[in-house]
């Protein structure tokens, strides 16, 4: 509660991009509108494929598909604002609310670094042990270790909640970002933050950096099984090096973001690097570990093929003459 002149802040100004020209902010919600579809589209398209079609009805597709509601999920929580932002300057967001993103910003990122441990452990066992692959990823371990990780993450997550709720806002209402993350609203409390950080940068930087090592020894195990392969290793090399690439993305921006103490984070360079987590990450992924898959591409061949001849049975008829 505010005391002596202070008033207790109701709302917040996210103030995003405000320092560009008007011009260049509409034509990046233009931009960044495109990605923001684009990578929708593209994310429910492998969600409708892996639920319609047989032939992606195993484990490594069930994770992908999970993973590709996931970005729709993240992405959006951020993005949505992001683009109001931009295209008609509405920049207020109630106290509640911003708490509210970035609790979901921060389970659902929690669960995406979880869920690519669970997906690096999937390819350990179908590349290095595969004959043992189908008894042990079972359709309900599956089912068991996407569910776990999403209670134990919004569960988890909640401390989150807790530490915000500390916190009090009784001087400028700015923040100097796109969306409520951590950072700049512990810079704007008017309460003493220091051990709400350490415990909020510990518990973050405990969940990336384990994740990390565990995602990391799996593609190294993954590595020495390629190198033993007598054949087929450029193919392999190549998807690994994919994957490498959009993991270096997630991890590299996550552990730039929140590896600084509060005092020496520039909320200016994170603006940037967060477009990377929240909008190029998503709009990657699609392509990363699914469209580039020749299975994928051939079943997404026959739905368009199928779709055409229920849509069109006359072309159908014709071409059949």
């Amino acid at each position: 509660m505010g005391q002596g002149n202070e008033t207790v802040v109701t709302e917040f100004i996210l103030e995003g991009f405000s320092g560009l020209n008007q011009r260049l902010q509409l034509f990046l919600s233009l931009v960044f509108l495109l990605i923001y579809l684009t990578t929708v589209m593209g994310n429910a398209t492998i969600i409708f494929l892996v639920c319609v079609d047989n032939r992606l009805q195993i484990p490594m597709y069930f994770f992908i598909g999970n993973l590709a509601f996931l970005e729709i999920c993240f992405t959006s929580c951020t993005s949505i604002k992001l683009l109001v932002i931009l295209s008609s300057g509405r920049r207020t967001i109630s106290v509640s609310a911003c708490f509210v993103q970035s609790y979901f910003y921060f389970a659902l990122g929690c669960m995406e670094l979880i869920l690519l441990v669970v997906m690096s452990f999937d390819r350990y066992l179908a590349i290095c042990q595969p004959l043992r692959y189908a008894a042990i990823m079972t359709q309900q371990l599956c089912i068991l270790l996407v569910v776990a990780a999403w209670v134990a993450c919004f569960a988890f997550m909640s401390y989150h909640l807790v530490l915000l709720s500390k916190l009090t806002f009784c001087g400028s209402n700015k923040i100097q970002h796109f969306f409520c993350d951590n950072s700049p609203l512990f810079q704007l409390s008017c309460s003493d933050t220091n051990l709400l950080w350490r415990i909020d940068s510990v518990l973050i930087l405990f969940i990336l950096l384990a994740s990390l090592c565990l995602t990391l020894s799996s593609y190294v195990c993954i590595l020495f099984c390629i190198l033993r392969m007598p054949s087929r290793r450029k193919k392999a090399f190549a998807t690994c090096s994919s994957h490498l690439t959009s993991l270096a993305i997630a991890f590299g921006s996550c552990l730039d973001l929140y590896s600084h103490p509060s005092e020496r984070v520039s909320l200016e360079t994170n603006k940037l690097v967060a477009l990377l987590n929240t909008v190029l990450y998503p709009f990657l992924n699609p392509f990363i570990y699914s469209l580039r898959n020749k299975l994928v591409v051939l079943v997404l061949k026959d739905a368009i093929a199928h779709a055409t001849a229920q849509l069109f049975p006359q072309s159908r008829c014709i071409s059949g003459q």
